[in-house]
């Protein structure tokens, strides 16, 4: 007979589980240093900053004209001068009772002006277009008018150029494109500086109306013009010459009046 096994029971004892920590009591003091220090750093900020800002400055009690611009273009026989101006800042009891607008051209007899409410900040005048192979130059001028004040006028030089061309035996008509161009005064020298600092380079720079910023003038207009001559020969055939030649700037021109002849 084989033995018999006794398994023998295990009992495990058991424990309860330990209780949770008790927190600590509340610092009381430490709270109030806490929130005294950040009341006390967050009233030096805005003490500091009240007394650093600088005060709104008084605004002028009135206002007058300034930035006054000038775009110039041939319409029809005449010659459109689009005046644009803007006001300084002023209190609200210094806005103008009117702003009187002036163009004189060389001659100052053809002198012509007119009279736009405070609200507009352009106007329309119209000259006589120059003779080929001429130029015309003058000023554009603004004024405000306050009443028992004397006008203050603030102006800006224009200058526009029409040129002409002589055909030559073999050619039976020469075409100047543009046919006219506003060319700003140069004022200071500053493109002829540039101009004897860069003899390489074209103060032309870009197709269309784009000058290197030293070229620019008052009007935001070029102080040089670059215009370019085409011709039609006896046959009809339209050509460049030779001031237009490697040009992109005549290349482009040439396409379109091309285009405007075949049209």
């Amino acid at each position: 007979m084989e033995p018999e096994v006794h398994v023998r029971s295990v009992r495990r004892r058991r424990t309860d589980p330990l209780p949770p920590p008790t927190p600590p009591p509340v610092n009381v003091r430490s709270w109030l240093i806490y929130t005294g220090l950040t009341t006390l750093v967050a009233a030096l900020m805005v003490e500091g900053l009240l007394r650093h800002r600088p005060p709104d400055p008084a605004l002028p009690s009135l206002s007058y004209v300034t930035e006054v611009q000038s775009i110039i273009s041939e319409v029809a026989d005449s010659l459109q001068i689009v005046v644009s101006w803007d006001l300084t800042l002023s209190k609200p009891a210094g806005r103008p009772d009117s702003i009187h607008i002036r163009v004189t051209p060389d001659l100052p007899h053809h002198a012509v002006a007119a009279v736009q409410p405070p609200n507009h900040l352009a106007d329309t005048l119209y000259l006589s277009v120059p003779a080929r192979g001429q130029s015309l130059r003058g000023i554009s001028c603004a004024a405000a008018e306050h009443a028992g004040e004397p006008p203050v006028e603030s102006c800006t030089p224009w200058q526009y150029v029409r040129p002409s061309a002589t055909p030559q035996n073999s050619l039976d008509r020469i075409v100047i494109r543009p046919s006219g161009l506003q060319v700003d005064p140069d004022i200071g020298g500053r493109c002829a500086d540039w101009q004897r600092t860069h003899p390489d380079r074209s103060a032309w720079i870009a197709v269309n109306r784009t000058a290197v910023p030293d070229c620019m003038g008052p009007n935001r207009k070029p102080t040089v013009a670059q215009f370019c001559a085409f011709a039609v020969l006896p046959d009809g055939k339209r050509v460049k010459t030779a001031n237009s030649a490697n040009n992109s700037y005549c290349e482009a021109l040439f396409v379109e009046w091309s285009r405007e002849l075949s049209s």
